[in-house]
């Protein structure tokens, strides 16, 4: 099921021209709508946990959560710390439907990844967005992380396959849950498709946010029990731990 809301502002066209800034209304050097300095004033996650992105004090460390019980998943790949102004990107594109601030960050998460996959970081055979449950994506109008990975798909020319996870309860908001209601919140919530292809192949998760990981690990776990090989997760941003 694909719903598109209707859109009625101005879109964003993607062409071999000078755009201006989404951000300062100056010109971007680029072909992308970000200009230079405010892209090197994005929240760059710096040093962190190598397997779940949270931020730390030094590089090369594993967190004590993921030190005690480690996830499905094999590692978080994000740029940012979710701070301004990439929380109000994220905002506007997931809750006002602006899809211009949406297909910025994709461009530019999309350019971090494949410097990512130069550098050495295994390439997967396909994207698979976080699914959202039939009431929300009715009420939306639209799965945020979906268009993400389809965006995502044709920059770094990766399949997004869109049929292998369902979500079949329409849980709580995670944003309202601390880490254990969220994990409870989450038991029995998606569900492998019938004929998924997913034995033996390295799968990515797209997602917008990544928070506890709650939603991760419970997709992660699914399909590894599946016969995935492996499971990264691609997000756009990372909180930090609550009260740092």
């Amino acid at each position: 099921m694909r719903c598109q809301p209707r859109y009625e502002g101005p879109v964003y066209i993607c062409l071999n021209n000078i755009q201006t800034c989404l951000l300062c209304d100056e010109p971007a050097e680029a072909q992308m709508p970000i200009c230079s300095a405010c892209e090197t004033d994005l929240p760059w996650l710096g040093e962190q946990c190598v397997t779940c992105a949270l931020p730390l004090a030094a590089a090369g460390l594993t967190c004590g959560e993921c030190l005690l019980e480690p996830p499905a998943f094999e590692q978080v790949v994000v740029p940012w710390l979710y701070g301004f102004p990439v929380d109000s990107l994220i905002t506007r594109f997931k809750h006002n439907a602006k899809w211009p601030f949406g297909h910025l960050l994709a461009d530019v998460l999309g350019e971090y990844l494949q410097h990512r996959l130069d550098e050495g970081l295994p390439r997967p055979d396909a994207l698979l967005p976080v699914p959202l449950a039939k009431q929300r994506l009715r009420q939306r109008g639209f799965n945020q992380a979906a268009m993400l990975a389809r965006w995502l798909g044709k920059s770094l020319d990766l399949p997004c396959e869109e049929d292998v996870l369902s979500r079949i309860q329409n849980t709580s908001a995670q944003q309202d849950l601390d880490a254990k209601a969220r994990k409870r919140n989450l038991r029995q919530a998606f569900r492998l498709n019938p004929d998924a292809p997913v034995k033996g192949r390295h799968l990515a998760l797209i997602d917008d946010v990544l928070t506890t990981g709650a939603t991760a690990q419970a997709l992660a776990r699914l399909l590894m029990n599946a016969g995935a090989a492996r499971v990264d997760v691609y997000c756009v941003a990372r909180t930090p731990k609550p009260g740092t």
